[in-house]
């Protein structure tokens, strides 16, 4: 049990700050912009692609710096020439252009690399087992997804907070006449900001691609979850996604790997109620709903604090 609990925190807190590397840049996004980037795990699959090639080419640590500053650039052009065109129609254009750009973006990869996995695989330089706990050996890849999870988290509170480019970005949203009277152009800051959002969406897919599976459809077994992290931790809060990030990763490690069920706890139905709907619930493990369990979360949130647990926007 012992070993069950560590061995499962330290996946879930993993799991949960590679969600959050994710959904960092989406929160920075909405936060600075108001817009809600239903490309975004889009650009997580294209960080991972990117890395992959790149790694083939020149090596993983070359792609690491390289593949989020293509996904960044890629992102600056859709600002530029996507988003802010639709930008005077109103959110539902700007949503209806990121919804198809997710499609478009999956095809093209799938045209370029195929459907099935790439062999995209962790550095020799961090393959092996930083430390024992029990008896499973832990890997060294892990805890520098962790690291880099953690230093993107710091990184991003002081710059947004203590810095004057983050002021700057900040006023941006607010008060964009005054920023362009002070001498700053305001569609360059958007365009960088939402460049650097998908750059940590590209950063996150770079270092996730070694150790989860790197193919065409990567975007969509994660795309809906981000979403339930950023609602839940509430719209345009780092702070919030942050906790969110690590509460779901939490619930959802250990709930994989717990296999009571209603049947284990209270012992199986009578045999009178037969075959039935609710013989089905009753022998239900955790393990198997564990799935939708952070889509329960969203509705609860929403049910009780719309705004999510730090948000201030009504979602």
């Amino acid at each position: 049990m012992r070993e069950l609990i560590v061995i499962s925190t330290l996946n879930g807190v993993l799991f949960g700050m590679l969600l959050f590397l994710l959904s960092s840049g989406l929160t920075v996004i909405f936060s600075m912009m108001g817009v809600l980037n239903f490309a975004h795990a889009s650009f997580y699959m294209l960080g991972a692609f990117f890395g992959y090639q790149l790694t083939r080419w020149m090596g993983f640590w070359p792609a690491l710096v390289l593949a989020p500053l293509l996904v960044g650039a890629v992102g600056m052009a859709v600002e530029r020439y996507g988003l802010r065109n639709t930008h005077k129609h109103g959110h539902v254009a700007e949503l209806l252009l990121t919804f198809g750009l997710a499609y478009a973006i999956e095809e093209i990869v799938s045209m370029i690399w195929g459907k099935s996995p790439m062999d995209y695989r962790v550095p020799a330089a961090l393959d092996f087992p930083a430390f024992t706990v029990f008896s499973t050996n832990y890997p060294a890849y892990k805890i520098f997804m962790l690291a880099v999870s953690v230093a993107v988290f710091v990184a991003l509170l002081i710059v947004l907070k203590k810095t004057r480019v983050g002021l700057i970005v900040q006023a941006a949203l607010t008060h964009p006449n005054m920023v362009a009277h002070l001498g700053h152009d305001v569609g360059r800051v958007f365009m960088l900001v939402f460049g650097v959002g998908c750059a940590l969406a590209g950063l996150a897919g770079v270092i996730a691609g070694p150790s989860l599976v790197t193919q065409s459809d990567m975007a969509s077994l994660l795309g809906p979850i981000l979403f339930v992290v950023i609602v839940f931790g509430g719209l345009g809060s780092l702070p919030g996604a942050f906790i969110a990030s690590l509460l779901i990763g939490l619930i959802q490690t250990f709930a994989v790997a717990l296999n009571g069920s209603l049947a284990s706890v209270f012992g199986p139905l009578d045999a009178s109620f037969g075959p039935s709907v609710l013989t089905d619930i009753w022998n239900v493990t955790i393990a198997q709903i564990a799935p939708i369990l952070p889509y329960v979360l969203l509705v609860l949130i929403l049910i009780v604090r719309p705004m999510g647990l730090l948000g201030t926007r009504e979602t």
